[in-house]
């Protein structure tokens, strides 16, 4: 890393551009299309991109909508919405939260412990 900064310099080397990325979209009024953000583990809302469909796949699953956007676009774009983090290829996620199909649903009473529905 250098620690100086030259006049014929585009950028700061820690800001290296990742190409063009594989954004997720979901569907918005009409026909528009929406970037999809999310959020660090830490609270910080971030957009994503992906160097390859197979990493979008694996990590959001099949049928995920995207679009094709360089590093610098996509962070033009998500930074008025306060999302001043690009994440690139995450791996991690949490699986979608629903009870098991053959666990019975449980009701609450005001004031007691959940009971079984039945």
């Amino acid at each position: 890393m250098c620690l100086f900064r030259y006049e014929d310099d585009p950028e700061p080397e820690e800001r290296v551009p990742a190409g063009l990325l594989y954004v997720p979209v979901r569907p918005g009024r009409g026909a528009e299309t929406v970037i999809r953000l999310f959020r660090t583990p830490l609270g910080a809302r971030t957009a994503v991109g992906f160097t390859s469909t197979d990493r979008l796949t694996a990590t959001l699953g099949e049928g995920q909508g995207c679009i094709r956007l360089s590093e610098a676009v996509l962070r033009e774009l998500c930074e008025p919405l306060g999302a001043d983090l690009v994440t690139v290829d995450p791996t991690l996620t949490a699986p979608v939260a629903a009870p098991p199909a053959s666990a019975p649903a449980a009701r609450l009473r005001p004031g007691r412990r959940p009971v079984q529905a039945g």
